[in-house]
């Protein structure tokens, strides 16, 4: 049976403004403004009971799973201040501050 309303809306909102100025969300790590490619990201993961989700960089989100455990990311839940606590992330955020938004590069393996 098909359905009356689509939950995505209808035809009206593809034509949107095209002059609009479309709004760059930033990383949620490292606060640089996001590229083409943008990973949602669930601070506490789903496994844990998280729902909400923040935008972040490809090479950000690498970095925040190879340097926590899902326990490690429950804990802190939505304070990216404890995440930059670390010394590895702190250091990878400060490397990754110069580059463009788009830069993505090899990760170290999990350093659990």
């Amino acid at each position: 049976m098909a359905r009356k309303h689509s939950k995505h809306g209808g035809y009206d909102d593809a034509q949107q403004d095209e002059d609009a100025p479309v709004e760059i969300a930033p990383c949620w790590l490292c606060g640089r403004p996001t590229g083409k490619t943008i990973v949602w990201h669930h601070p506490v993961p789903k496994s844990r009971g998280g729902r909400d989700v923040v935008p972040m960089h490809p090479i950000c989100q690498q970095t925040v799973t190879a340097n926590f455990t899902n326990a490690e990311l429950e804990r802190h839940g939505m304070n990216v201040e404890g995440l930059l606590a670390e010394p590895a992330v702190r250091k990878f955020v400060d490397w990754v501050a110069k580059k463009e938004p788009d830069f993505t590069a090899g990760n170290t393996k999990k350093q659990r």
